[in-house]
């Protein structure tokens, strides 16, 4: 994989472009949020979160997807369970992935921000293909924005506690932190 920082996009990840995004209100890339998502929740590789993140998902479905459905957001990229690499938005431009959101006294973390996504669920560990696919891109994308330090990095329920607790507490943020350089 090699991430482009001048179009934002990262070759060797497969594109599906969503239409959730928007400018980003000023240029700074300085952090990286860390989220899970699987959709219908605990089923893997079923297509449906690149549904979900271009607007494409049927409610019909499964009953889950009712309440999810008429939802607009996006994350940059997703990292599914075999380690496949999936990019919905430019690194460039701000996905819809952070919500109501706080960092460092920050508010609207989409408008500095990363996002992301590993297939899974906040209560089963995620795979070794996982964390080296985190891991490579993560690397792409401090080197493209160094002022996502090691210490800029973080979960969807640090920058929401209270609503949001992705990526969970069988993330092993000490495995994915001794592997990154700072």
């Amino acid at each position: 994989m090699q991430l482009d920082p001048a179009t934002g996009w990262c070759h060797g990840a497969h594109r599906c472009p969503s239409p959730n995004f928007n400018d980003r209100p000023e240029a700074e890339i300085s952090l990286l949020v860390i989220h899970n998502i699987s959709l219908p929740p605990a089923q893997f590789k079923t297509g449906k979160v690149q549904q979900f993140f271009q607007n494409r998902l049927d409610a019909a479905e499964h009953p889950y997807f009712e309440s999810i459905a008429e939802l607009r957001v996006s994350a940059h990229f997703l990292i599914e369970r075999d380690g496949e690499l999936t990019q919905f938005v430019s690194c460039l431009d701000r996905a819809w992935h952070a919500g109501i959101s706080l960092f460092e006294g920050r508010e609207t973390c989409n408008d500095f921000s990363i996002g992301i996504e590993l297939e899974g669920t906040d209560d089963q560990p995620f795979t070794d293909a996982q964390y080296q696919a985190l891991i490579a891109l993560t690397g792409q994308l401090q080197l493209a924005w160094p002022a996502i330090t090691t210490s800029r990095i973080c979960g969807h329920s640090d920058i929401a506690p209270g609503r949001k607790t992705d990526p969970g507490p069988c993330f092993d943020w000490a495995r994915f932190r001794s592997a990154l350089q700072d």
